[in-house]
């Protein structure tokens, strides 16, 4: 809901907690005041225009203080006649705060205030929700940290299969006899790797040189003759 006001002979478009400068008014700080002349009240899609004031509506405000507005600078100068005139100016202002708006028994503020409430209302549910979505987490959390720790531990790997164990055991012993077993000479090694059927030459030192090629033969002509 909002309103339209007159005062000092100037019009404010006021809500509730609207703060404003009006021209100077003969009161003092702290006190409130009611504004009568209201020239149109709406609420939400509804408006009343007054002729020129609306009837049963009223402004209330507080007064929060008085101060002075910004310097004005007022030059006056005739031409051709050598008068200058310089004032400065600076207004008396009243500083009101509006508390509430009443029209035809209806209250801006107390709606104001029941809309404020049902936020309250909403966030204090909104609250105590994620507070007890966290205790269940909590909750959760703990019981399966309690179910990990008192899960048994697993059982060792099973025995290797007997088959493959006596192989990998002959294995073992089969290379630690050779481990063993005295080195043999070089020679006889050597003999023992070279195949039986196997015949090994000893190297031509003729075959390995260069044999030379016969002569062409040459053909007899009649010259020859």
């Amino acid at each position: 809901m909002y309103a339209v006001i007159e005062t000092g002979g100037k019009q404010y478009r006021v809500e509730v907690g609207t703060q404003l400068e009006v021209e100077l008014l003969d009161v003092e700080p702290g006190q409130s005041i009611t504004l009568d002349r209201v020239l149109l009240v709406a609420d939400g899609g509804d408006a009343t225009v007054g002729t020129p004031v609306v009837e049963n509506a009223a402004v209330e405000a507080h007064v929060v203080g008085q101060e002075r507005g910004e310097k004005v600078i007022a030059f006056k100068y005739r031409p051709k006649a050598r008068r200058r005139v310089k004032k400065g100016h600076r207004q008396e202002l009243t500083v009101l705060r509006i508390a509430d708006i009443r029209f035809n028994g209806k209250s801006a503020a107390e709606g104001m205030a029941k809309i404020d409430s049902d936020k309250a209302a909403a966030k204090a549910k909104l609250e105590e929700a994620a507070a007890r979505q966290a205790a269940e987490d909590a909750a959760l959390a703990a019981k399966l940290a309690a179910k990990a720790e008192a899960k048994p531990a697993k059982p060792e790997a099973k025995a290797k299969a007997p088959k493959k164990a006596a192989a990998e055991e002959a294995a073992a012993e089969e290379a630690a006899a050779e481990e063993a077993a005295p080195a043999e000479p070089a020679e006889v090694q050597a003999a023992a790797e070279t195949p039986a059927d196997e015949t090994v030459f000893a190297a031509d030192p003729v075959a390995d040189e260069t044999t030379t090629k016969p002569a062409p033969k040459r053909t007899r002509t009649k010259k020859d003759e």
